[in-house]
């Protein structure tokens, strides 16, 4: 039993920790509401956390800076190790609390139970300070509930403190499906807030010796439906706004009550930490006047690397300063064959699902100073933001174009003109991916309710822009039927890329069924080799 958490107790939390959740990964996995075989948010943050574990290994022979404590160096070198290695939301979320963490107790001398208990409380803080709106219901609300109980219990005695944050953490755990419909619905617990409650008792167990029971998820009934065209805010705004930020946190809270007048979804992080503090930070906001949003940045700062995605065109034009050298392109590929498409167009391709330290490597080999990343997925969308903000520490400018497929990533790159302003080059890749409508076919792998109806596993999914559109029982019939609908709405380009599973002659079945119905579009067909997804449609 301890009285304190030094630096060996830290460094057993971690293995502790990331053996829990390599034992529950495929169950966390399934957690995940979406009906199509993909869920990955155990996988994500398994990785996360082994980056995690990596870099405390490595670093805990070195000296620590800026003043820190032994266990305040491992605590940052965990949560650094975890910011390279995050993948996917969740994994970026959860770099995000192990930052907080150590942020709050990195100069605290000893760690006993109300030290640690505020530490709680500052991380949860800070992930909800950064939300404007943010959604309970999810591992936020997971995070909260410890924290409070932690503050609750009162006490000195590290032991007492940790039993009462993860009981109280899977208490809140059970209680995200009725705060959450879409979790209700499926009949399950948030995947996050499943993992949290698993760091919590690895670290219960570090601390008493005992082990804690775990949280018991619901059991599935039905799944949802897909329905994630943003992932928050409302419709009533056109235009999503991102930029950088050099500016003092006092002029940063006014922006921000600024911004939040203007729009909803708004977002700032940053390193500034106090009043007295001047830091970089970055800004996310949905709004309609984009002229306002970033006037309120400039009379805050030194606002750069803005981007403008209208959400009618899906495309994200980015303003950016003349180039001084070189650029280059990051593409997410997964599937050999849409790696060669990429290479062959002189992007530097990473393979799916990359950590934000594999994007952080492939951007500095690029040797430019101007870089475009395209990451393929939405989920890969925040691990590109973050390898961006550690680039920007670097001096490398990189401008993230949110394209949500590989169909999306070749419209961009068959744009790129060398001899264009980069901000002008920039702004036609974003126009052009946006401009490409997708979609993606696939085969349930669990019995859902979606927006088509319901399906059953091994029935053809067609997904239009990320939401189910069609349910069939023949592959070859329900992806001429997804082409049919998307060139319903126009178009003179069809990209196929067909999958790793796909049947022999399926590219060719639709080359043929797109001839007969629309003899002026033409089709262009190439084997993707991607996992899950049989055919891949783009229509420009």
């Amino acid at each position: 039993m301890l009285d304190t958490l030094d630096a060996a107790a830290v460094g057993r939390w971690c293995a502790s920790g990331l053996a829990a959740l390599r034992r529950h990964q495929g169950e966390i996995d399934d957690l995940n509401v979406y009906p199509v075989p993909d869920g990955d948010t155990g996988t994500n943050l398994v990785l996360t956390l082994t980056s995690a574990q990596q870099a405390l290994s490595r670093g805990l022979g070195t000296l620590p800076e800026d003043g820190a404590t032994a266990h305040g160096h491992a605590l940052r070198l965990m949560a650094r190790g975890a910011l390279l290695g995050a993948r996917g939301n969740s994994g970026v979320i959860l770099s995000q609390l192990l930052r907080g963490l150590a942020d709050a107790l990195g100069v605290v001398p000893t760690v006993a139970g109300r030290a640690l208990a505020g530490a709680l409380r500052d991380a949860t803080t800070a992930a909800y300070a950064a939300v404007a709106r943010p959604v309970e219901g999810t591992v936020l609300s997971v995070a909260a509930a410890a924290a409070t109980a932690a503050e609750q219990a009162d006490s000195d005695n590290l032991r007492t403190v940790v039993r009462a944050a993860a009981g109280e953490a899977a208490r809140a755990l059970a209680r995200t499906p009725e705060q959450l419909p879409a979790l209700a619905r499926a009949g399950v617990v948030d995947a996050g807030g499943r993992g949290l409650c698993l760091l919590l008792d690895a670290l219960v167990e570090v601390v008493t010796g005992e082990s804690p029971p775990g949280p018991t998820p619901v059991t599935r009934t039905v799944r949802p439906p897909l329905t994630a065209v943003r992932e928050t805010g409302s419709t009533e705004y056109a235009y999503e706004v991102q930029f950088l930020l050099d500016a003092p946190y006092d002029a940063v809270t006014r922006m921000r009550a600024e911004l939040a007048t203007l729009g909803d979804s708004l977002v700032v992080v940053g390193d500034g930490g106090s009043p007295a503090e001047s830091g970089t930070w970055n800004v996310h906001v949905h709004v309609n006047d984009v002229g306002a949003a970033v006037e309120a940045g400039v009379a805050a700062g030194r606002p750069y690397r803005i981007s403008v995605t209208r959400f009618a065109d899906q495309g994200t034009p980015a303003a950016r300063p003349e180039p001084a050298d070189g650029r280059a392109a990051v593409v997410v590929a997964a599937g050999v064959g849409i790696a060669e498409l990429f290479g062959g167009e002189g992007a530097m391709v990473v393979p799916g699902n990359p950590s934000t330290g594999e994007l952080l490597d492939a951007i500095r080999a690029t040797a430019a100073a101007r870089v475009v990343v395209l990451p393929n997925d939405p989920n890969t969308q925040a691990v590109a933001n973050a390898a961006a903000r550690e680039a920007h520490r670097l001096g490398v400018q990189v401008s993230v174009v949110p394209t949500r497929s590989p169909v999306q990533a070749l419209a961009a790159l068959a744009v790129r003109d060398p001899q264009r302003r980069f901000v002008d080059d920039v702004i036609a890749m974003a126009e052009a991916a946006g401009a490409c409508r997708y979609a993606e076919v696939c085969h349930a792998s669990r019995e859902a309710l979606t927006v088509a109806g319901p399906c059953r596993p091994g029935d053809v999914l067609a997904l239009v822009e990320g939401e189910v559109h069609l349910i069939g029982s023949d592959l070859v019939d329900t992806c001429a039927a997804v082409v049919d609908r998307m060139l319903g709405g126009g178009g003179e380009l069809v990209t196929l890329l067909t999958g790793a599973d796909a049947p022999a002659g399926l590219a060719e079945a639709v080359r043929e069924h797109v001839s007969r119905r629309w003899p002026f579009v033409e089709v262009q067909a190439y084997p993707g080799g991607q996992p899950h997804y049989p055919l891949l449609v783009g229509v420009e």
